[in-house]
């Protein structure tokens, strides 16, 4: 079955850096474009990061643009999500998801990694 699980978070300093990973198993990871989301207490999800399925193209929320990196190794696969300078306002939690170009939709979800930012 499919399965996305995620790790690398933790409580981390304002400035601080992280690195969070998300292991896929039960399909051809290759094949699907996959993105990360971050939910804060009493918050929306929110779309913070996408890549595609080679890894050639990647967006990003503007808040996060030129602090956050999300790559994926697909020999492993695995998508990361590369936070650094972290701000209070990224303390959330964050979820992969896998994209279906058949439903237009996130079909599989992880259970998700918290991150807090606090001094």
């Amino acid at each position: 079955q499919v399965q996305l699980v995620e790790s690398g978070g933790g409580l981390v300093q304002p400035g601080g850096s992280l690195r969070l990973s998300c292991v896929a198993s039960g399909f051809d990871f290759s094949f699907y474009d996959m993105s990360w989301y971050r939910q804060a207490p009493k918050k929306e999800r929110e779309l913070v990061a996408a890549i595609s399925t080679a890894g050639g193209s990647s967006n990003y929320r503007d808040s996060v643009k030129g602090r956050f990196t999300i790559s994926r190794d697909n020999t492993l696969n695995t998508v990361y999500l590369q936070v650094d300078s972290l701000k209070s306002e990224d303390t959330a939690v964050y979820y992969c998801a896998r994209f279906s170009v058949a439903s237009g939709t996130n079909d599989y979800w992880g259970q998700g990694t918290q991150v807090t930012v606090s001094s």
